[in-house]
């Protein structure tokens, strides 16, 4: 964070998988290897599935088998908003009497930034505001879940396979030594004579070939295609009917070509996540369960512990001339801190097409701790700290 709207001013090198330079603001720092770590240098944990709009908290399970979607609230199928449940009075008939109306109460999905709402695309009112909408079926629905449970079986299979080449692969290096010291040597004969071999999986190959293969027929290419209406190039087109290519892609089950076809869609869940050092293994970040609370349990964040370097004035350079650039440095934590500057590493890519030699100061410099309680008292005085190594 070399300024507040200009992060990639200043940034710092991490020895990671790979060499990153990155500003400090996006980078943690792991307090037991003591070395900076970018997202691609930790491990990502899912904690919890959460929806943004009505913050219920859903476990992976259930999440997984409601397709990460939450089961209550929905996004507008135009401006991709959140949708409010409206309630609006209706006239309706007694049903003691036809001929008389009187007024019920009827509840509909709209929203508040398009003006978008689910009579629209004719969506029934609702008499209870709980509870699920009308949902468009998917005519191709019985095929998709076909095709799945087909290349699930297939999946499933090629992990036997797997599992058994890594079975017969121990099988043959194992001692006869171990085996018999073990006890592995009747169990090595069972298995030879016949017996199922259990795999890493938890089933046994002889039950996984067991089970009923699931064919699928081949999709078939139709000699005929539907012709296009007699007006279709020469009606006028009106835009505001027409969806976009992102409102498309929302839906992509429908890809609905008229607006008069979208409809609201579940609206997604996010999650919590905690952030693993490869390294060592101890948590950089990890956030708190409840999804109303936005505080962390363990948030090791770079800016906090590493000194932060601001470029404070760059003189206009000219050439072969020595020119003085000012940086200025802050230290976050209470305990002194020392700082050496080093100059960039042979064949650095980024020092490569340099074309001015950098003078660094020799010795290091000494920052004084951070005074938190001089940040809310007016009347203290500045630290006489002498930072200068000269």
């Amino acid at each position: 964070m070399a300024s507040l709207l200009q992060l990639e001013r200043v940034v710092y090198l991490v020895h990671g998988d790979k060499k990153l330079r990155l500003p400090l603001s996006q980078l943690y720092f792991c307090r037991y290897c003591h070395e900076l770590r970018s997202l691609e240098c930790v491990s990502h944990e899912v904690d919890s599935h959460y929806c943004p709009s009505c913050l219920e908290n859903m476990p992976s399970a259930e999440a997984k088998l409601k397709k990460n979607r939450c089961a209550n609230c929905f996004d507008c199928p135009c401006c991709m908003h959140t949708l409010s449940t409206r309630a609006t009075n209706i006239p309706a008939p007694l049903p003691d009497d036809p001929a008389k109306t009187t007024m019920k109460k009827a509840y509909y999905l709209a929203c508040g930034f398009c003006r978008w709402t689910s009579r629209d695309v004719g969506m029934a009112d609702k008499s209870v505001a709980s509870g699920g909408w009308q949902e468009p079926e998917n005519p191709h629905t019985q095929r998709i879940n076909k095709l799945l449970e087909y290349y699930h079986q297939l999946a499933q299979r090629e992990k036997i396979e797997r599992d058994r080449k890594k079975l017969v692969r121990r099988r043959n290096y194992m001692p006869l030594a171990f085996s018999d010291k073990y006890g592995l040597g009747t169990r090595l004969q069972r298995q030879r004579s016949g017996a199922p071999i259990i795999t890493l999986a938890g089933s046994t190959l002889k039950e996984a070939e067991d089970h009923k293969e699931i064919k699928i027929e081949p999709a078939q290419p139709l000699e005929e295609v539907e012709p296009l209406p007699e007006d279709y190039y020469t009606r006028a087109l009106n835009l505001p009917e027409v969806t976009t290519l992102h409102q498309r892609l929302l839906q992509p089950d429908f890809q609905p070509i008229s607006a008069s076809q979208l409809y609201p869609k579940h609206k997604h869940l996010l999650i919590k996540r905690s952030l693993r050092c490869r390294k060592c293994e101890h948590n950089l970040s990890k956030p708190e369960f409840n999804p109303t609370s936005i505080k962390f349990k363990i948030q090791l964040v770079a800016v906090n512990y590493i000194p932060e370097v601001r470029i404070l004035s760059i003189p206009n350079m000219r050439f072969m001339k020595e020119s003085q650039v000012l940086l200025t440095l802050t230290n976050p934590v209470e305990n002194l801190t020392h700082v050496t500057l080093l100059p960039c590493e042979e064949a650095d890519p980024d020092n490569v097409h340099s074309t001015a030699k950098v003078i660094l100061p020799s010795k290091e410099i000494v920052l004084a701790g951070k005074d938190a309680a001089a940040e809310y008292d007016e009347l203290a005085e500045p630290q006489d700290f002498h930072d200068d190594p000269e």
